[in-house]
């Protein structure tokens, strides 16, 4: 791509962001009194599991001040496996369903989203979880459940998501990635055309809250991924592409703080930079 291209691509990348509500009047299909799609995605079939909920026995630090600051992207992981009840908890900060709101028109979750529309999708591949094969499989948030989509030897798996991520393979190492799609018509039916930018500063709210409960747990770490194949982390979990799609991903795994001299060799050039 020549500089022209890649400057006309960030100019369209800027205009994307810029907040236009009120350039045009738009119809949405909620404004047309169309129905409004499903609160999430059905169950896909496989063999589900529920997951505990007694999340008041995990040990967390109670000091928002520490866990705030505490907060970080981990990238090295050891070799033990993370708890389920610690698991659980992750997929409850991030996509859990505390009530629904009217007859069904919406749900109210841990996390924050424009509309209350929660247009995401939560994927994972668990390579080292107590209690859970390792496997493909889909959070279902209503009943707080996994469904198994496939099973995998662990490194058979880390390695799919590694070269998913863009061939990233310290992703390999954790005890799981999260794979977060996005089904775009949950959003689209309340703001139309507006939808895609709104849903985009939702899944900051998801991982946000991902980094926040790690640091909590003290230890537990996880680094939300961008780069990734999207057609690649699709074809895993067996979407359409087109009406719901993976854009998002986050690596999980135990961390300890013996690590850190690893962690920091992520951002050596920064080390030979200030020696220059």
């Amino acid at each position: 791509m020549d500089e022209q291209a890649t400057n006309e691509k960030i100019l369209s990348g800027r205009n994307f962001m810029r907040a236009r509500w009120s350039d045009e009047e738009i119809i949405s299909d909620q404004m047309k009194q169309l129905p409004q799609p499903p609160l999430v995605k059905a169950p896909m079939g496989g063999e589900r599991m529920s997951l505990p909920r007694d999340f008041k026995r995990l040990p967390f630090t109670q000091d928002i001040l520490q866990v705030l600051t505490a907060r970080k992207s981990s990238r090295v992981y050891t070799h033990e496996p993370v708890a389920l009840l610690a698991f659980s908890f992750l997929l409850w900060a991030q996509q859990g369903i505390k009530s629904v709101r009217g007859k069904s028109y919406a749900t109210l979750r841990t996390v924050a989203c424009g509309g209350a529309r929660h247009e995401f999708e939560l994927y994972i591949a668990v390579m080292n979880v107590e209690g859970l094969k390792p496997g493909l499989y889909h959070y279902l948030p209503m009943t707080h459940e996994l469904e198994l989509l496939g099973e995998a030897e662990a490194a058979q798996l880390g390695a799919m998501a590694g070269s998913a991520l863009a061939d990233q393979p310290w992703c390999a190492r954790g005890a799981a990635v999260f794979f977060y799609s996005v089904v775009p018509y949950r959003a689209e039916w309340r703001y139309s055309s507006n939808a895609h930018r709104v849903a985009l500063i939702d899944a900051g709210h998801i991982t946000q809250n991902l980094y926040v409960a790690c640091s909590a747990l003290n230890k537990v770490g996880t680094c939300a991924i961008a780069a990734l194949d999207g057609e690649a982390c699709d074809a895993m979990f067996g979407l359409d592409g087109q009406e719901e799609f993976i854009f998002y991903a986050a690596a999980l795994g135990s961390i300890s703080p013996n690590d850190q001299e690893k962690e920091d060799l992520f951002y050596a050039f920064l080390k030979d930079e200030e020696e220059d």
